[in-house]
């Protein structure tokens, strides 16, 4: 079992052997310069992470950097409370240490913390009256409407209808900050839709960019950037700041 253990955790090392006596000689190495033995640690509680040990830490560009954009724009706006739908639970709990927080998803996340409440909601029929809004953000989520992944109902156009939502509950002078896939448009079925920058930024009319931010490619973040270098991208990140008029 502890063999199987670790063998599940090699990916496609050609002499898999070679890795596992790797293993249990550092293993054995540690023990052996342990001579306090605070803590147990014998062969059967083993855990092998076998592939952290790199020179730079490694992460989801999109989901460390939109957050980041994100946070920054709410500090500028400096709103009363912010409302978030179905964006990333680091963020809207992070947030909440900073400004009152309301997080609704339509798969409800049980969340215990202060300045933080949380409850259901369906983005293309939201419960807030019209205009009633100052901040409220949508990231990395309108992509998937529609398409079944979470539960919601199939709807070629649900993305659309979610869109139009958040932009009827925005108060004038408001702010929407929508963050999504760009790139050359298509649907990767059921995972998410990727837009072009004119194609969601069609959707705005009554709306002011005050900001477009982009994760490439490659993972580089780039401030303030030029709506034509989405066109080429394969699965971009665009973060949008809109105000409405």
């Amino acid at each position: 079992m502890l063999l199987q253990k670790i063998i599940k955790k090699i990916r496609y090392e050609k002499n898999r052997k070679l890795v596992l006596r790797r293993f249990r000689s550092e293993f054995d190495y540690f023990n052996s310069m342990d001579s306090e033995k605070r803590l147990k640690n014998d062969w059967e509680d083993i855990f092998p992470c076998l592939y952290d040990n790199l020179e730079i830490t490694p992460f989801d560009s999109h989901y460390v950097y939109h957050p980041a954009w994100a946070a920054r724009i709410i500090k500028e706006i400096n709103p009363v409370n912010h409302i978030d739908i179905s964006s990333s639970l680091h963020f809207c709990t992070m947030l909440s240490a900073f400004i009152p927080t309301e997080f609704y998803d339509y798969r409800p996340a049980n969340l215990t913390l202060s300045s933080l409440t949380t409850g259901k909601a369906d983005l293309t029929n939201l419960f807030f009256e019209s205009e009633s809004v100052e901040s409220i953000s949508c990231m990395h989520t309108i992509e998937h409407i529609g398409l079944g992944r979470y539960g919601d109902a199939v709807d070629p156009d649900g993305d659309l209808k979610a869109i139009k939502e958040l932009q009827r509950v925005v108060k004038r002078g408001g702010s929407l900050l929508l963050v999504t896939p760009v790139g050359q448009p298509k649907i990767q079925y059921n995972a998410h839709r990727i837009y072009s920058f004119e194609l969601i930024n069609s959707l705005f009319g009554e709306f002011e960019l005050k900001n477009f931010s982009l994760i490439d490619d490659r993972g580089t973040y780039i401030q303030n950037a030029k709506a034509d270098l989405v066109k080429d991208l394969f699965y971009g990140c665009g973060c949008f700041w809109y105000v409405k008029k």
